[in-house]
């Protein structure tokens, strides 16, 4: 590596952070102003309920092979720092434009049916579209485009969160359940709608990881534009029910449209984790064949109740550490499942000789740790 690449390796994560630093302080700076000090706190304070079960159900999605912990934070905060202010620029501008040019009044309109979807899932998906460009071995399939996009929406959503609710507060305090304010606003957005942002971008993160998936050039450029139009188009017709409908749109909107295809995307998620469960049972006896694992930990291995008892057991025999080095070795496995998938019977390769090093070596740590600490003291 010549030295101006060793610079540019240190230096882009460095602006990295820099970008997203100021990118949020200056998102908190316009909502401080806009809604007050107290506004944000409430804000704050009621945003973190929704987007914690958000959260939560991906990462629960994510369980056969989890996502880098550092991705998924930068995922987090793409969504909520650059993504959110690309998206306000945007749609402020719009909104001036269409008052501009339509008369005032309108611009909000044209800014949420027409700015807000292209705009906003254009910015959560980029991030989506950027991990299958750049990391191609984080990005497996569907799921992983499911979970990507989950986390940059779910951050994306948690900024505007913030704004919707810290505003609600400043102009009508807490309210009640059915009159404006905090409470009703949270109904609406906390309890009512918590997934529709992850919602969207999963049409987009579906798209891209049907894209990883195949060998048809056609398809790669096909899926991820068809799944971003979807995200759009749903995004538009989430935005006019709630702009231009009264509340019977809303609600025939809600229960017709929108939780159909919650339902239809939870089914995706069911079926490939399915899938990703066969994927790894057919790949384990070539790895027993190899020395790779013992053929007593198959059973373990092939069902993700399995896996979860032998790190119980590990933490409980042997503690921490121990259950953390099984989890290692249960991923690598995992992973080097998934890239025989993708591979085929192509020769070894070196991501695959990187995860037999972790194989070993997680393994090794666990057996020397169940050793010293044979009950966890």
């Amino acid at each position: 590596m010549t030295t101006a690449s060793r610079r540019i390796t240190v230096l882009l994560p460095v602006l990295g952070l820099i970008v997203v630093a100021v990118c949020g302080l200056t998102l908190l700076a316009l909502a401080t102003v806009r809604v007050g000090p107290l506004g944000v706190v409430i804000g704050v304070a009621a945003a973190l309920v929704p987007v914690a079960i958000v959260v939560a159900a991906v990462l629960w999605i994510d369980r056969w092979e989890p996502e880098p912990a550092k991705l998924l934070m930068i995922a987090f905060a793409w969504g909520a720092c650059i993504a959110a202010i690309t998206a306000l620029l945007i749609n402020s501008t719009a909104e001036s434009v269409g008052d501009l040019l339509l008369g005032m009044g309108n611009g909000s309109k044209v800014s949420a049916l027409v700015s807000a979807p292209l705009v906003e899932e254009a910015a959560k998906g980029s991030f989506v579209l950027l991990i299958l460009l750049r990391r191609r071995e984080e990005f497996d399939g569907i799921i992983d485009g499911i979970v990507y996009a989950g986390i940059t929406a779910a951050g994306f959503a948690f900024t505007e969160n913030i704004y919707y609710f810290g505003r609600a507060f400043s102009d009508y305090g807490f309210g009640n359940g059915t009159s404006t304010g905090v409470i009703a606003a949270f109904v609406l957005r906390g309890v009512l709608s918590p997934f529709t942002h992850p919602l969207f971008t999963a049409l987009t993160g579906v798209g891209l990881g049907y894209a990883a998936r195949t060998t048809s050039r056609t398809v790669r450029i096909l899926a991820p534009l068809g799944g971003y139009l979807a995200a759009v188009l749903l995004h538009a017709l989430w935005n006019g029910a709630a702009t231009l409908g009264g509340a019977k749109t809303f609600l025939n909107v809600y229960f017709l449209v929108m939780v159909p295809i919650f339902v239809a995307v939870v089914l995706v998620v069911i079926l490939q984790r399915r899938r990703e469960q066969r994927t790894v049972e057919a790949a384990l006896p070539g790895m027993v064949k190899s020395r790779w694992i013992a053929a007593s930990e198959v059973d373990l291995l092939s069902s993700l109740n399995g896996r979860r008892e032998w790190r119980r057991q590990a933490r409980r025999q042997s503690g921490r550490r121990a259950a953390k080095a099984v989890a290692a070795y249960q991923n690598s496995v995992t992973e080097l499942a998934f890239l025989k998938r993708r591979n085929g019977s192509a020769g070894s390769t070196v991501k695959e000789a990187e995860l037999l090093d972790t194989l070993r070596e997680s393994r090794s740590e666990a057996v020397r740790l169940a050793g010293e600490n044979p009950r966890g003291s």
